[in-house]
């Protein structure tokens, strides 16, 4: 038995398609399809199902896959432990980053990395809160970008910086004279807001006690934040916008940028690994790398401030 079959084996039931298999692991259809067959013969057992359009494991198969997994997992550990203990830089980290810190804090420090450190491949994804959670346990990235989950620990968890929420208010709103917002203000105004699942958006509504919070959803469905600026721009309603968005307005667009009152709701965003990842060394790279482009007021709570 050869780690390259578990390879095999997983990828195909990946793609149920024995070509597509093959190509993403590489190797010609007749190899894959030859070295999937001398594990069979040597397990005794039937792995897959190959009568159907789609190719697809046999409940013997699929507990045999839940070991390849594991097997591979632990293989990858090994590997990390040792290249950790060489304090090696060289390696793939799949890093997953919120939809709403994406844009605002890649542009600070992503291309200076990969210039300044060539050796540490960066792979990043865009995922929600409830998706990340699921790639960190499932294995499927090593390391995530988020809002700090409280009630949940990891084995490798640090703080990034702390991002306030600003109100981003239309010239035709009745909230445009004022200093700042208080979630009073927000009950009768038209809010363009993220869909469920964006922890920005959740924080929010909690915080504000929005009971408007769905009406956008009635114009306009898995809208982003730089279309809901748009909307604003255009003369209706109000958005929300995380701090470091604001760097990137212009003079303008800031015009438009409201602070809340205080305390001033602060979410926390984290650098969280997977258990099954121990490069921890390369996680502080990447957090310093970070740190670097990151104001300093804003790497600390301030007592003004409200995390949530």
């Amino acid at each position: 038995m050869h780690l390259r079959q578990l390879e095999y084996i997983i990828m195909l039931e990946e793609t149920q398609q024995a070509n597509k298999a093959a190509d993403r692991c590489g190797v010609a259809h007749s190899t894959l399809c030859y070295m999937v067959q001398k594990l069979e013969e040597e397990l005794g057992v039937k792995l897959f199902d190959r009568n159907s359009q789609r190719t697809l494991p046999t409940p013997a198969g699929e507990r045999v896959l839940t070991l390849a997994k594991e097997i591979l997992a632990q293989v990858s550990c090994m590997r990390q432990v040792a290249q950790e203990a060489n304090g090696s830089m060289n390696g793939v980290v799949r890093l997953g980053i919120l939809p709403t810190v994406a844009p605002y804090l890649l542009p600070r420090f992503f291309p200076l990395f990969r210039k300044q450190h060539p050796e540490t491949d960066l792979h990043v994804l865009e995922m929600k809160t409830d998706e990340l959670n699921c790639a960190l346990d499932e294995g499927q990235i090593d390391a995530a970008i988020w809002v700090n989950l409280k009630e949940k620990r990891f084995n490798y968890q640090k703080s990034l910086y702390f991002e306030q929420f600003v109100g981003y208010v239309s010239r035709e709103s009745r909230l445009f004279g004022q200093p700042s917002l208080r979630s009073s203000d927000l009950q009768h105004e038209y809010l363009w807001l993220l869909d469920e699942g964006h922890c920005f958006r959740d924080q929010l509504v909690k915080f504000c006690h929005m009971e408007r919070a769905q009406e956008s959803r009635k114009a306009y469905s898995l809208g982003s934040i730089e279309t809901f600026m748009r909307m604003v721009e255009g003369g209706q309603g109000v958005t929300f916008i995380p701090e470091l968005a604001v760097d990137q307005l212009t003079k303008s667009q800031r015009e438009l940028v409201r602070p809340f009152a205080l305390p001033t709701p602060t979410r926390e965003i984290v650098l969280t690994c997977s258990d099954k990842f121990v490069r921890y060394s390369l996680l502080d790279l990447i957090r310093d790398a970070i740190l670097a482009k990151i104001p300093k007021r804003m790497q600390t709570l301030q007592p003004t401030q409200l995390r949530i």
